[in-house]
Formats: C-alpha cells, sequence, structure tokens
C-alpha cells in the first residue's frame, strides 16, 4: 500500500529500508512536508509520518545523531513563542513513567526554547524505540531508536467510520472496510478517476474508491443482489427492505454523486463497447460456497439451471471455472485499462501447492504486487495488482504467459485450470466444516 501510494504522490523507501525488513517503523525519502501529508491521508496501513531528526541503535547514537542534525531546520520550531510537547512509543516492551521522563529529559541538550503545552501544543515530537517483534523474548535495550517531529496521523479512522457492521446495505461476503481501502490505494485511486468493478455485488469496493473522489460502477450476475431484492444476509432479518441497494450504501456515506451504475451483466460477456476505458478494476471475484461462481448459458449447455427473480426476470447459467473468471478479468483489464491503470483482485489458492506460475498473466499486464492474507492453515488468498504497460491488441486476447512464453491458458487440461479446481473444492470443504 505503502509503495502503491509514494509511486503516485512521489517519494521513495530509503537504502537502508531493506536491514529493517520486520521493523514497524519504515524509513521513507520524501520530497516535501505536503507529499508526507498528502500520503497520509489516503493510508489505512501506517498510523503516522515524522520528520526524522535523528536515528541510532543506542541512546549514545541517537543523540550523537541529533547533534549531527543541522540546527537551522530546528530552530523554526524550536522559538521561544512556540509551545511543545515530547511523546515516548515504545514497540513490543512497556515502560514506567519514570522510565520515559527520564528518557525524555536526556535530551535537554536540544535548543528547546518554547514553552511546554501537555494539551495543546503547536509541536509535537516523538521518541520512537524498536524492542524487535517477538513478545517472547524482549531485549533489554532497544534494536533501533528514533527521533522526529510529528507531521501527519494516517487514516485508520476510517475502517471504524465506514465498517460494514453499520452499513445499511450487506451480502454474505462484504468485503472489509480496512481491505477496501487498501485495495483502492493498490489501484491508486485518484479524484475523477472511472473505477470499476465487474463481480460488484453489494458494492463494499466501490465506497472506498468513492470516498478517494472517484466515479464508480460495476456489474454483477445476480439481478436480486443489484436490485436489492430476496434475502437479508443481516442477522434476524428475513427479506431486504425496499431501499437496501448499492446506492444507498453511497448515499449513507455522502459519496452518492460518484455512483454512476450498477448493471445486471455477466462479466465473461461483453457488453462496453471499444473505447470506454475505466482507470482502475478493483474486484473480488467469487469462489466458495457462499459466492457461486456462475454465467449466463444456453438450453444447449448440459450444466444448467433457470434462475427466477421476484420481477420475473429468467435467465439460463452454467458453472463458471474460476481459471476460466481470472482469464476474463485480465483479458478484459488488458483492453479497457488506460495505459498505466491498475487490476487489483484475490486470488485464493492452495498454500502446500502454491507456487508463483499459478498467477496469471497477460502481456499487456505487468505485476506489481502479490500479498497474502492467511485464510487458515492450508488456504490463504493473495491480493494481485497488476498495471498496464502495454496496448491492447487482437493477438493478446487469447494468450497469457508462463516463464516468459505465450502459452494457452484455457482449456480443461491447463495446469492452473486443475489447481483452481482443487481449490474451490477445499475452500468449499473448509466453508462447510465452519457453518457446521
Amino acid at each position: 500500500e505503502i509503495t502503491s501510494l509514494l509511486s503516485l504522490y512521489g517519494g521513495q523507501f530509503s537504502g537502508q529500508q531493506e536491514i529493517h525488513v520486520n521493523s514497524p517503523f519504515w524509513i521513507l525519502n520524501i520530497p516535501s512536508e505536503e507529499m508526507a501529508r498528502g500520503l497520509m491521508k489516503r493510508t489505512v496501513c501506517a498510523k503516522s509520518i515524522f520528520e526524522l531528526w535523528g536515528h541510532g541503535r543506542s541512546a549514545g547514537e541517537l543523540y550523537a545523531s541529533l547533534k549531527n542534525y543541522p540546527r537551522d531546520k530546528m530552530l523554526p520550531y524550536l522559538q521561544p513563542e512556540s509551545t511543545y510537547k515530547v511523546h515516548i512509543h515504545t514497540f513490543n516492551k512497556t515502560l514506567t513513567q519514570a522510565q520515559k521522563i527520564k528518557k525524555i529529559d536526556a535530551l535537554e541538550f536540544l535548543p528547546f526554547n518554547g514553552k511546554v503545552n501537555l494539551k495543546n501544543p503547536e509541536h509535537i515530537f516523538w521518541i520512537l524505540e524498536d524492542y524487535g517483534m517477538d513478545p517472547n523474548n524482549v531485549p533489554e535495550e532497544p534494536f533501533d531508536l528514533y527521533f522526529g517531529r510529528w507531521i501527519a496521523d494516517g487514516q485508520r479512522e476510517l475502517i471504524e467510520s465506514y465498517s460494514v457492521k453499520k452499513r445499511h446495505f450487506i451480502g454474505n461476503t462484504s468485503m472489509d472496510a480496512c481491505l477496501s481501502f487498501i485495495m483502492a490505494n493498490h489501484g491508486r485511486v485518484k479524484p475523477n478517476d472511472v473505477v470499476y468493478d465487474p463481480f460488484v455485488g453489494t458494492g463494499g469496493l466501490l465506497i472506498s474508491s468513492a470516498h478517494f473522489g472517484a466515479y464508480v460502477c460495476g456489474t454483477d450476475i445476480d439481478y436480486n443482489t443489484i436490485h436489492g431484492l430476496g434475502k437479508a444476509s443481516r442477522k434476524n432479518q428475513k427479506w431486504r427492505g425496499p431501499d437496501e441497494n448499492i446506492r444507498a450504501n453511497l448515499r449513507q456515506y455522502g459519496l452518492e454523486k460518484y455512483y454512476l451504475d450498477a448493471l445486471v451483466s455477466d462479466s465473461s460477456r461483453p457488453v462496453w463497447r471499444k473505447g470506454m476505458l475505466f482507470d482502475a478494476i478493483i474486484t473480488d471475484p467469487p469462489y466458495g460456497i457462499r459466492e457461486a461462481t456462475r454465467r449466463t448459458g444456453s438450453q444447449k449447455e448440459s450444466v444448467k439451471s433457470a434462475e427466477r427473480s421476484t420481477e420475473n426476470h429468467i435467465f439460463i447459467s452454467s458453472n463458471y471455472h474460476l481459471s476460466d473468471i481470472f482469464f476474463d478479468l485480465l483479458k478484459f483489464a488488458a483492453e479497457y485499462l488506460v495505459m498505466g491503470g491498475r487490476l487489483v483482485y484475490w486470488l485464493p489458492i492452495y498454500r502446500p501447492e502454491y507456487t508463483e506460475e499459478i498467477i496469471p498473466r497477460h502481456p499487456c499486464l505487468k505485476l506489481v504486487s502479490n500479498c497474502e492474507q492467511m485464510l487458515s492453515s492450508h488456504t490463504s488468498r493473495r491480493l494481485i495488482t497488476m498495471e498496464k504497460v502495454k496496448e491492447f491488441k487482437d493477438q493478446d486476447q487469447s494468450s497469457y504467459f508462463l516463464d516468459d512464453q505465450y502459452m494457452p491458458y484455457r482449456g480443461h487440461n491447463s495446469f492452473r485450470e486443475k489447481y483452481f479446481s482443487g481449490v474451490t473444492k477445499r475452500i468449499a470443504k473448509e466453508e462447510k466444516e465452519n457453518q457446521k
């Protein structure tokens, strides 16, 4: 998430970052404080950002680093008429108040000329100490110490204010608010973008994009879900109410002006005219038993079923193999994304058999990131982010590549189709066991 936002707002990780891979504290190189504030207006993963004045592996190294920090950069925040306070935060260790005061007093060599104001200071300074990631093996002294001026906090409060528990319209698999915002940030969604979700469901992923000022739309094969009809997913509620729909959700958060529309459509069938381009495609394809994978079919297909809605809307649907879902999704993204636009989606995997080879590829899309979220000891899902780097041409519509060689992706004998068929069965089995 941070890497995606840095590419949007400017900045990069410092050269030291690889040394501190397991640290909760990251050092970034950002050209300006304005860019740093822009970053923190988006992130739900980072808690705060500071202007780093000093850093060391010991208290002595920290103090030496602070003494070498240019005075002309310190003095604007230490003027006699200013007010300030100093916080101390320790990761993986709790200090007594007396220990905290002792550490703060040790900074008396800094030219603090202002007055202390603990309630409403103009400037806030932090001492940050890293005691590692192992709660069962906490060292006496920290591995790293930092001192800096607080600039801004992240958007962690969005997780609570957009909680699915408080949402007007929900489904069985409505996306967690935190993950929705992370996906929007991976997609580098910005104001006036057009964001599309081909498996929109109850529209949870549209909300996070709309919050960042993007115009949102989506499609789904489920007529009842799009129109807010049928059985409710909320506990102690049998049927959906008259105003339970995607538009009502956006209205709930004051985002209705960003809502374009949601259509009943099969993602495997082309419905958009050529040249209709999206800035980002952010989606969670269906898998498992709570959200069936279906697509429109015909009477001639061997596997078929008629589904009837409360509005007498009838269509024939057939099974939609998970491997085909990803084939169609990447092909659609390659054709309809703007150049540099991003596709962000979840890929279910069976961990004991997972290899990088099963990740779907397309010659027009570059893999940007691949992040794992554990679901159980054997299953997980990976948040895949891809960026369009090449214009789509007709010869690109049926080829995927593996090990840098183009090869067909469809077909019942393909490695990926067998793999994803197994993943679907295992997830369905675990869901049934969890329901019991």
